[in-house]
Order: structure tokens, then C-alpha cells, then sequence
């Protein structure tokens, strides 16, 4: 069997097609949740915070170093902990709305409880005759 004919075999298996839409479904269900973090939790953040962007949040080691024109000599140091903050939340928000989206799917997709299976025939005929030794 030679490669391409292997490498076909590979790509037509529905595992992988099943992969691809599950990788591009995903990217646009995070930029829709990005979105709301973006869009709506921060910005609640940001307003009970005193109007701060959380991205903005740094503990500066080192001040910016400044000539006498006002020109930006040496950068600043700083340990930019909003970002890390930021990311965090954007993480936890979109682990928790995929947890409802699949809690919500596995609700949907769970067959009704079926009942109970019937006992086979020769099942009830041993039983019959376990039955009848004991007397």
C-alpha cells in the first residue's frame, strides 16, 4: 500500500474530519466567550475597581527613566500581574461555559429511560425449576 493511498485511508477515517470540526468550532466558541469577557465581565470589573482596566495592573520595580526634554530614557520594569489576572479569568469563564454547553448537550442527547429488560426464557424456566426442586 503506498503512502498516498495510506495517507487517505488516514484522512477519510472519521476521527479526524470529527477532530478538525471540533478544533474549528472551538476557536469560534472561545472568540464568543473572549468577546463576553471582554465586552461585559471586565468592564464590571474595571467599574467596581474604580474605573482600572485590570490589564493595566503592574507593581513597577523600576520607574521609567526621563531626560530633561520629557523623552522616555529607559523603559520601566514591571511585573504585570493584570495581564496574568486577565488571562486567568478569560480561562475560568470559558472553562465554565463549556462545562454548561456540555452539561446542557449530555441533557439533550440522554435517552429516556427505557424499561427494565425482560427477563430471557430460559432464565424463567431454570427459575421454574429451582422453584419446584425447593419443594
Amino acid at each position: 500500500m503506498g503512502m498516498i493511498s495510506e495517507f487517505k485511508e488516514f484522512i477519510a477515517r472519521g476521527n479526524v474530519v470529527d477532530l478538525a470540526v471540533g478544533v474549528v468550532i472551538g476557536a469560534a466558541f472561545g472568540k464568543i466567550v473572549t468577546a463576553l469577557v471582554d465586552g461585559i465581565v471586565m468592564p464590571a470589573i474595571g467599574y467596581f475597581s474604580g474605573g482600572v482596566n485590570v490589564s493595566d495592573w503592574k507593581h513597577v520595580l523600576k520607574p521609567a527613566q526621563l531626560d530633561a526634554a520629557g523623552k522616555e530614557v529607559a523603559a520601566e520594569v514591571a511585573i504585570k500581574y493584570g495581564s496574568f489576572l486577565q488571562t486567568a479569568i478569560d480561562f475560568v469563564l470559558i472553562a465554565f461555559v463549556i462545562f454548561l454547553f456540555l452539561k446542557a448537550y449530555n441533557r439533550l442527547r440522554k435517552p429516556a429511560a427505557d424499561a427494565p429488560a425482560a427477563v430471557p426464557e430460559d432464565v424463567l424456566l431454570l427459575r421454574e425449576i429451582r422453584d419446584s426442586l425447593k419443594k
